[in-house]
């Protein structure tokens, strides 16, 4: 299910094909981080490189040259070194990048200063994104001086630098039928994940419990890892849109709101759901999640090509606003209580967000100023919430601390949209058959 080695061509091709003549593009991969004195986080490629290459080793540099007669796709990294693959692990070493992802040549990653400048040098263009590193910037604009003090001695610095961040991440916005499947299975393994999830909970269960049965139904599926923080949050914990602290006692009567994805070969699902710590749902809570469940289903309705990015919004705002008036946590004619986003005392996000190699991923939401048009291959979450905040003394008590949010993920297609996520249950009455079976 893996991308192949072909598609990982054709996207070089593609880009390589909007690059001005006499260009060259430079893409670092990541670098291994320290996470205490001398263990490392779990290493994960930068998305950008990897969509390019499908290479995920640290220390590396690529390089595209359109119309080079050379080779147009150069990777400078790592050598075999037995000493250090006997502790670390396998290191492909130029040889195996040519071999196994297609590099026209590879040089050892320790070469680089006395190689790269050289490619650089007479270039009209330089295709760089500035800002992510600054080690690394310090690196292309020492090349650069390099070159630029010898030019008494003929030599030509490059002409001028350009970000290639909105070319990259505009191809990267449309999704191939291969990045499709994974995200697709991705969702697969989200959907049973927060399944396990619901049929375990109990009450006087930690948070942190719920977490360990989702990563367990992540790894057991193929996804050794989460795509993001997991956020498992009960109660008024609920409420704090990026909680993630996992620590809390689960009470009976309150609700839990989960908002967890798996990363699968770096494409990645995000979801929630949240549901009754007992199994059965309030009076209150009933009332608020059909409504967030109304206004999602008013979002996705409005997902299709032609309409622009923020009608499923928009749609989502008109309906909790609505909603909110008719429960009494708002007060006013509805019209006027849009005009001035007042919902935004308990709906304070967005309805949603591109979607995948990065949880929140690359793509303009606006295009000369307004607003995109959705196109087939567009993968985006629709995610509308409302949160009662527990110290909100306008409300009635009975409303205070609770959190909700239901979130899927969509593809815009030819006739309108896919929800990929469809498979995990979302009305009450579904939720509460699942957790009492």
């Amino acid at each position: 299910m893996s991308i192949s080695k072909t598609e990982f061509a054709r996207r070089r091709k593609n880009l390589m094909a909007q690059m001005e003549p006499n260009s060259i593009a430079i893409i670092p991969s990541s670098r291994e981080q320290v996470r205490s004195r001398d263990t490392e986080y779990p290493f994960r490629q930068d998305s950008d490189f990897y969509y390019l290459s499908g290479f995920s080793e640290p220390d590396a540099v690529l390089v595209l040259l359109p119309g080079r007669r050379h080779g147009q796709f150069i990777v400078f990294c790592r050598e075999r070194d037995p000493g250090m693959e006997l502790w670390n692990g396998y290191r492909a070493g130029p040889e195996g990048v040519c071999e196994r992802h297609g590099a026209d040549d590879a040089f050892p990653v320790g070469d680089i200063d006395d190689i790269l400048p050289g490619l650089i040098e007479g270039r009209d263009r330089v295709y760089y994104s500035m800002g992510r590193s600054a080690e690394f910037d310090r690196q292309i604009m020492g090349w650069v001086n390099s070159i630029r003090s010898k030019e008494s001695s003929g030599a030509v610095p490059p002409g001028e630098f350009t970000d290639l961040d909105h070319m990259l991440h505009e191809q990267r916005l449309f999704k191939s039928a291969a990045e499709l499947r994974l995200l697709r299975r991705a969702g697969q393994i989200t959907v049973r994940a927060h399944q396990r999830a619901m049929r375990s909970c109990r009450p006087g269960m930690y948070e942190y419990q719920l977490e360990a049965e989702l990563q367990h139904e992540f790894a057991s599926g193929g996804a050794r890892h989460a795509a993001y923080n997991s956020i498992v949050g009960s109660g008024e914990n609920g409420c704090i849109l990026h909680y993630v602290e996992n620590s809390g006692k689960m009470r009976d009567g309150d609700m839990v709101l989960i908002d967890a994805g798996c990363e699968l070969e770096y494409y990645a699902s995000d979801v929630t759901r949240t549901f009754p710590v007992n199994g059965r749902f309030s009076r209150e809570q009933r009332a608020l999640y059909e409504l967030v469940l109304k206004a999602q289903a008013a979002a996705i309705a409005q997902i299709r090509p032609g309409n622009h990015w923020n009608q499923p919004h928009d749609a989502s705002v008109r309906v909790i606003t609505e909603g909110l008036v008719e429960l009494g946590l708002l007060k006013g004619r509805v019209a006027n209580l849009v005009k001035r986003e007042a919902h935004r005392s308990y709906y304070m996000h967005r309805v949603g967000h591109w979607l995948g190699m990065d949880v929140h991923d690359v793509g303009d939401y606006r295009v000369g100023g307004e607003w995109r048009m959705l196109e087939p291959g567009m993968v985006m979450t629709v995610e509308p919430g409302i949160y009662v905040a527990p110290h909100n003394t306008r409300v009635a008590k009975k409303w205070r601390g609770i959190g909700i949010r239901v979130e899927d993920n969509v593809v815009v297609t030819d006739e309108g949209c896919e929800v990929i996520t469809a498979g995990l249950p979302k009305t009450v009455e579904e939720i509460e058959a699942l957790m009492a079976g």
